[in-house]
């Protein structure tokens, strides 16, 4: 019992710290790439980019404090606690480390004059944080809130009304910076999207290994013993060499893989190997459903 308790608790705080993480790279990006650019991408930074422009004697932090604000009161009034609690922490962490930030090292222009290059690190910082945020089962509030509350009493989708809700905000940039800070965001917001699916996939992704060999017990010894890991075998007839044969599957991480290839090469250079990337496994010893 003290040790399942233990357990639990060095996951909770492994979770927290991820999340804090996660926050502390969406804050870099908006703060050191968004912010000095006027990539306004949708979310509250982009809101609070819009409205520090407008209003200059506040900064984005403090906008980003007065919006999410603003938005998780509409959240417990249309969505309710339940849903609204999750999300309550990481609006306030994400707006505390922006204004950290700013306080810390100010930003009065951007790094470089290669506007391409700093909407590449406004959009790949965020969407990683964003990627991690996801991948552990959480969410970083914002304009999620307004997805969800248009999705709750409109036909939308959630991911579709966000894409509306955070298009219409690099809009409404284009308009105040010029046409061509405009484009820049509307090409961050979609490119954000295709990054955060792919380091999704990057952090998620497993080998699924598949092995015929006529060594199938010391294989299964190796990946038992060795690598703690299970397997499945079964009899399977290979069609070119009239032979039942044993096939091993099982699923590894990229370390695994490589240390259970070098090993059937030593045992049996003449296994037949296949290795392809599962991008989602979920059961023991992987993701819990």
């Amino acid at each position: 019992m003290e040790a399942a308790k233990k357990i639990f608790t060095r996951a909770h705080i492994i979770w927290f710290l991820l999340l804090n993480f996660s926050l502390v790279l969406l804050a870099a990006g908006i703060h050191f790439f968004k912010s000095p650019n006027n990539f306004a991408m949708g979310g509250t930074s982009g809101i609070s980019i819009i409205a520090a422009t407008l209003l200059p004697h506040m900064d984005v932090g403090t906008f980003m404090f007065i919006i999410n604000g603003v938005l998780i009161v509409l959240g417990l009034v249309f969505l309710g606690r339940a849903v609204i609690g999750a999300t309550l922490y990481s609006s306030v962490a994400l707006s505390f480390y922006v204004w950290v930030l700013e306080r810390a090292v100010p930003m009065a222009r951007p790094f470089t004059d290669d506007t391409f290059l700093e909407l590449c690190y406004a959009v790949i910082l965020p969407a990683a944080g964003s990627a991690i945020i996801f991948n552990i089962g959480a969410s970083s509030g914002g304009t999620d809130i307004i997805a969800m509350i248009l999705s709750k009493y409109t036909s939308l989708e959630i991911g579709k009304a966000l894409l509306v809700s955070d298009f219409c905000i690099a809009l409404f940039a284009g308009g105040l910076y010029g046409v061509r800070t405009g484009l820049y965001c509307v090409l961050g917001l979609l490119a954000k999207a295709f990054v955060v699916d792919g380091v999704i996939e990057g952090i998620n992704v497993r080998k699924k290994v598949t092995i015929v060999s006529r060594q199938p017990d010391k294989i299964n010894e190796f990946i038992m013993g060795t690598l703690h890991r299970g397997a499945t075998v079964y009899t399977a007839h290979g069609a070119f060499s009239g032979r039942d044969e044993q096939v091993i599957t099982t699923v590894l991480n990229r370390r695994e893989a490589v240390s259970l290839r070098n090993y059937i090469r030593r045992t049996d250079p003449g296994a037949f190997i296949t290795i392809v990337n599962s991008s989602e496994t979920i059961g023991k010893g992987f993701r819990a459903i």
